[in-house]
């Protein structure tokens, strides 16, 4: 596990904490995870144009969904897995919370 894999999830739990008074916890913590992962493909994308010579200024000559499914490595897979199963973690402590307390109610 890399320290950027731990900077991921501090990051996702701290978007994921602010959006709670707005929206619900698990609405809160797929935002995060949706930015991550766009930011993991949005890489794959930069690093396959400049794998075949694309330059600043120039269309990228990657195809339309390529990042997607090119270019991952299991560092990237755990920059999104690891924060997404925080998220998902939190989001479910919080629904038990909620339900617990409504039963004790």
């Amino acid at each position: 596990m890399d320290v950027t894999h731990l900077e991921h999830v501090v990051i996702a739990l701290i978007i994921q904490l602010s959006l709670l008074p707005f929206v619900s916890a698990r609405v809160a913590g797929v935002i995060p995870v949706a930015i991550l992962l766009g930011r993991e493909i949005a890489q794959h994308e930069y690093r396959l144009g400049i794998q075949r010579g694309w330059a600043w200024g120039e269309t990228l000559p990657v195809g339309m969904f390529e990042g997607v499914w090119r270019g991952w490595t299991l560092d990237s897979v755990l920059d999104v897995l690891l924060p997404a199963l925080a998220c998902g973690l939190l989001a479910l402590m919080i629904g038990f919370k909620k339900r617990h307390t409504a039963k004790n109610s």
